[in-house]
């Protein structure tokens, strides 16, 4: 499936939000060579949350009167939000990422981005302009952070949000909407889910390992299957979210309790009970793997299988089983509590 690049085509200093959508019509002559900047060796940097990442850009001369820009595409508006301005000397942070990133500055011509703490809402592409005249030049690098996508739905049923209440949805469960990319590395990982879910630039998709009758039929060969975009105020789909690496712990507390009694048995525990994507989290990165049913702060019920066998549900391949969201009242499960 396509993807087009989105790249910011101008910039004001005295703004730090510009809208920049520009493609480079078909045919059209490629970019000059760079002059100044010295293209990365790699394009993409792989990180995961709470990390500290640098994305590489350094000069090979120091031209005369310059300023460095860098800047960071956002797929859900298709704006371009400066994030630094530095002359070489003097520099000046904008927006959310002001209290984390910094120049890494370890000689003269390095003007490479720092970026502490990374967040989940960090991903994406980043630019560094040279701003030189009429020679401006710039190099763009992709921040990947290694995590997992899940599809997430309400206690009430599937297709019961519209894109801002996806959008939340996914934020209460410590994760984020996916990017397109985010999904379809998730299916060519062997996600297979029929419900269609929002995800982060307002399109809607699938993905399909299996084909089957009730998920478009067999005929259609296997994908991420696409309904394009929605209007994201009225139509209504499930969500699919993406969380990454843990700063804190999941861990299981046996018992027969009901949802009340889970939330105390956690607190007991000087923990809270655990979210959908500290769950998912878990299992990612360190491969939790539990045959027990356990309460959620969602009201579900689930449960993390590394090694599949037989008596934990009895399905081929890993993954975070659901109970679904029974009634609260059950005293029948344990409970997922995470410490940060």
């Amino acid at each position: 499936m396509h993807r087009l690049l989105l790249l910011g085509c101008c910039w004001l200093l005295t703004a730090p939000t510009v809208s920049s959508i520009f493609q480079r019509p078909t045919g059209s002559p490629a970019p000059p060579r760079l002059q100044y900047l010295l293209e990365p060796l790699h394009s993409t940097v792989h990180t995961q949350r709470g990390a500290t990442a640098t994305l590489p850009c350094v000069l090979r001369a120091l031209p005369r009167n310059y300023r460095v820009k860098w800047s960071k595409v956002e797929p859900a508006n298709y704006r371009e939000s400066i994030i630094i301005i530095t002359n070489g000397l003097y520099h000046k942070n904008y927006g959310p990422l002001s209290p984390r990133v910094r120049l890494r500055h370890s000689h003269r011509y390095d003007a490479s981005l720092t970026i502490a703490d990374v967040a989940l809402e960090d991903e994406g592409r980043y630019r560094c302009q040279l701003v030189n005249g009429l020679d401006d030049e710039s190099v763009s690098l992709t921040l990947h952070l290694e995590g997992v996508v899940f599809p997430y739905q309400p206690s009430n049923g599937r297709y019961k949000f519209n894109y801002h209440e996806a959008k939340q949805a996914c934020e209460q469960q410590d994760s984020r909407l996916a990017t397109y990319q985010q999904l379809y590395k998730a299916w060519t990982e062997g996600l297979d889910w029929c419900n269609a879910g929002w995800i982060l630039d307002g399109t809607v998709h699938y993905p399909i390992i299996n084909s089957r009758e009730p998920c478009g039929g067999r005929l259609l060969l296997p994908g991420v299957r696409t309904y394009g975009a929605k209007d994201k105020q009225k139509d209504r789909f499930d969500a699919f979210c993406f969380t990454s690496a843990l700063q804190g712990q999941v861990y299981f507390v046996r018992g027969h309790l009901n949802f009340k009694e889970a939330g105390q048995a956690c607190r007991n525990h000087g923990a809270v009970m655990a979210k959908v994507g500290q769950l998912y989290s878990a299992w990612k990165f360190s491969r939790l793997d539990r045959c027990d049913g356990g309460w959620l702060a969602d009201g579900s019920v689930r449960y993390p299988i590394t090694t599949p066998r037989q008596r934990c549900g009895g399905l081929p391949d890993p993954g975070v089983r659901s109970f679904g969201f029974p009634s609260k009242e059950m005293r029948t499960y344990g409970t997922y509590c995470f410490v940060g």
